[in-house]
């Protein structure tokens, strides 16, 4: 009989962001970066268009075919464990995804749990605010997006609204996480 991994309970943070946007998740320990990648993408939720990389003790990892056509030394991560990173309490691990927009998530281990029967190898625990939606310009075109929703007399108020492909009447809910907790389970699940 294969003995099950500890789980790790993580909190992803968005670096920068003010206010905070985290998510709080546990997983198995022995998951694969590959699988972390779409469990962050999922958690924000990101849309997996652009490039990624995770980044420990100043060492870059990211998929096999982007090794080759990096401009950085990029170690294929396709065998690399979450527990090859952080193994204890407080260690940490960076996720950047986005290298134009670079969001930057720090994948901090906050507790190590004994492992379970559960068949899920990652799920959802809890979160707060949304994340930024894609190609807005990092934290600070962010920051700055949500200071122009609040002012309609704002020079690109409706640029804005119109690049978030929003109604009229409808409002960009900065703390709504966009999703469906259950949903995003059942989507975690096939991790």
């Amino acid at each position: 009989m294969t003995k099950k991994a500890n789980r790790f309970q993580l909190k992803i943070s968005l670096k920068g962001s003010k206010p905070a946007i985290w998510r709080r998740v546990i997983v198995d320990s022995d998951l694969l970066l590959e699988d972390v990648h779409y469990l962050v993408q999922a958690v924000m939720p990101w849309c997996d268009c652009h490039m990624h990389q995770f980044i420990h003790n100043k060492i870059y990892y990211g998929p096999a075919e982007d090794v080759a056509d990096s401009f950085i030394d990029l170690i294929d991560y396709s065998d690399k464990k979450l527990s090859d990173f952080i193994a204890s309490e407080k260690d940490k691990l960076l996720y950047e995804y986005d290298f134009g927009d670079s969001w930057e998530h720090t994948i901090l281990l906050e507790k190590i749990l004994p492992p379970t029967d559960s068949e899920s190898r990652a799920e959802y625990v809890k979160g707060k605010n949304a994340a930024p939606p894609e190609d807005c310009g990092g934290v600070y075109g962010y920051a700055h997006l949500l200071n122009v929703l609040k002012d309609p007399k704002t020079a690109d108020y409706s640029d804005m609204r119109d690049w978030m492909g929003l109604e009229d009447g409808e409002e960009f809910d900065p703390t709504d996480l966009g999703f469906d907790e259950e949903e995003l389970n059942d989507e975690l699940y096939g991790i």
